[in-house]
């Protein structure tokens, strides 16, 4: 097993964490995962409230802004924008600029379900909501989630955008499918229906697109993860219900580093998983609880360029970071 040193930190420097690391696997084992640290709120991040934000404390009262129920994270450019459902919108968190704002869609709607988001090419950030059955679209400095053409979605919940072909995919997971839209938003393709076979699913929920167009599926009531190739062919699948090393038991988010490893989130674990490009079971972080990196029913992840590892940890309203130690497998 061999899970790369990385060192990027954002222009606003954070408050300290413990200066103990806290590493996985524990000692005497070489370590390939540190955490990082958590965040829940702008102060978190470094980020301070405007003069203007300040005086409409003055005259409305102080507004205490914090993650409610994040479900899914994403970074880029400096962004972070974390979906969360609790407080029914995106939190975008600027860790160059240090800004802060909640987005919801047009006209200040409520987004009462944010499951997934992905990032595009030109840094906008798209985000599913399984409630109102539709794609969104938050566009590099709009302050609103914009509707994307998009029809015909029963329960939209992951999304992930593929560079190679400029297709975005979306998780339609009552329909038991995955379903590909040109830039134009039409239906291009649409891969599965409900079953157990290899292709098939069984309530797919969160998706990942790595570099080279391969997708990656949570089937998650069929408790493994599948893979595709860029055409949607079927290639590889990993996994089966149970409590012991590698098993699945509500498996949510998922992710690849550039290193060929596929971090996956199971919930009722309380951790996410680590495999190598083959499926085989490399390494558990995490455990239940409220500690610095530990998790109470965690959702989404994301891996940036930078091998940083992002958790939306659900029920302790925070977002856990991590770095990748090792080298390539």
């Amino acid at each position: 097993m061999a899970l790369g040193l990385v060192a990027c930190a954002p222009a606003v420097q954070p408050p300290p964490e413990p200066a103990q690391a806290l590493v996985w696997p524990a000692a005497p084992a070489e370590p390939r995962i540190v955490f990082v640290r958590s965040f829940s709120r702008p102060e978190d991040l470094g980020i301070r409230k405007t003069m203007l934000q300040r005086m409409a404390e003055f005259v409305f009262g102080e507004r205490d802004v914090q993650m409610v129920r994040p479900t899914a994270v994403v970074a880029s450019g400096g962004l972070l924008y974390v979906a969360d459902a609790g407080a029914l919108g995106v939190h975008r968190f600027d860790t160059k600029n240090g800004g802060y704002r909640l987005l919801r869609a047009e006209g200040d709607v409520a987004l009462p379900s944010p499951v997934g988001l992905a990032v595009g090419p030109g840094g906008e950030v798209y985000v599913t909501d399984s409630a109102l059955a539709r794609v969104f679209v938050i566009r590099p400095g709009a302050d609103e989630a914009a509707p994307l053409g998009i029809a015909g979605l029963r329960q939209p919940t992951g999304i992930a955008y593929d560079r190679t072909q400029g297709r975005l995919y979306v998780t339609d997971t009552a329909a038991h499918s995955i379903v590909a839209f040109d830039a134009k938003g039409n239906a291009v393709s649409r891969i599965g229906l409900r079953g157990a076979g290899d292709g098939q699913f069984n309530y797919p929920t969160l998706i990942w697109c790595d570099a080279a167009g391969r997708l990656y599926v949570t089937d998650s009531l069929n408790f493994r993860v599948q893979v595709f190739d860029p055409t949607g062919r079927f290639v590889a699948k990993w996994g089966r219900h149970g409590d012991g090393t590698g098993d699945a038991a509500r498996q949510k988010g998922v992710a690849t580093d550039r290193h060929g490893h596929v971090y996956v989130v199971d919930a009722l674990f309380h951790a996410f998983q680590i495999f190598d490009a083959r499926g085989e079971f490399l390494l558990s972080v995490g455990a239940m609880g409220r500690d610095r990196g530990e998790f109470w029913l965690p959702m989404g992840i994301f891996v940036g360029d930078d091998d940083v590892i992002y958790v939306a940890d659900a029920y302790n309203r925070r977002v856990q970071m991590f770095r990748y130690l090792g080298g390539k497998t």
